[in-house]
């Protein structure tokens, strides 16, 4: 699942969406839709900073074998370029829920590799499984377009001092995307986590097509709000992008 596209600001004014039954993830037999895990996360992803799951912090499945989350050089993402637009495609086409092909993700993923910044995280375990990237985006970036709100005050400053960090995509089995969305150990939520680790004290950012409903729905369950902006016309038009922040 990719979507172009952070906690909440002190000031900014978020909607809150989801709920506590919203889930996505792992499964406990392993494989591709076994994310977290005790067993297997300790050596590269907690030295990395990453909480180590527990029986007592988690209710759910427990992820016995876990996705090892390491970030690509530019060189290699080069060399693992059809990798990866091979995993958009095993994934029905990521946070656009299929809509972009696969030559259009690896246009704009090439796109993006250039931006001062950019990061990009695999996760896998015997294959590649997921990855997510972004890169700091500032008020001015032509990567706004496609917003045509006002964004709030307190987002505009954080834009202008380097405060956020766009996270433009995050390519995940569809499982994850509906299945324990709220445990620490759904892969997504590792992986844009250890993006805004990353990338401290920087926000996250994304936005997303207003008519995108499916995306909304798993960014707001992985913990992502909507930002209330100052809009010019009460009514969004049809390619309105809502703007969705989260912290780490």
């Amino acid at each position: 699942m990719t979507v172009n596209v952070p906690g909440r600001p002190m000031t900014a004014d978020l909607v809150r969406h989801g709920g506590a039954d919203a889930h996505g993830g792992a499964d406990a037999h392993g494989g591709a839709d076994a994310h977290g895990g005790a067993d297997t996360r300790f050596g590269a992803d907690a030295a990395q900073g990453e909480k180590p799951w527990s029986p007592g912090r988690e209710r759910g499945p427990s992820p016995r074998q876990g996705d090892r989350l390491r970030p690509l050089s530019r060189r290699q993402i080069e060399d693992r370029f059809e990798d990866l637009g091979d995993l958009y495609e095993e994934t029905s086409g990521g946070t656009r829920a299929g809509t972009r092909s696969r030559a259009e993700f690896l246009r704009r993923l090439a796109g993006d590799v250039r931006r001062p910044g950019f990061t990009l995280l695999i996760a896998e375990n015997t294959t590649l499984t997921a990855c997510a990237y972004g890169f700091p985006v500032h008020g001015a970036d032509p990567w706004w377009q496609g917003c045509d709100t006002r964004l709030p005050r307190t987002v505009r400053g954080l834009a202008v001092t380097g405060g956020l960090f766009a996270v433009s995509g995050i390519v995940v089995p569809p499982r994850v995307r509906t299945h324990y969305q709220d445990r620490d150990w759904n892969l997504a939520r590792r992986l844009q986590r250890r993006l805004l680790d990353d990338h401290a004290p920087a926000l996250g950012v994304t936005l997303v097509p207003a008519t995108d409903t499916e995306t909304l729905t798993a960014y707001r369950a992985w913990g992502w709000r909507d930002v209330v902006a100052e809009a010019r016309d009460p009514r969004p038009s049809a390619g309105a992008c809502r703007v969705l922040l989260l912290g780490r």
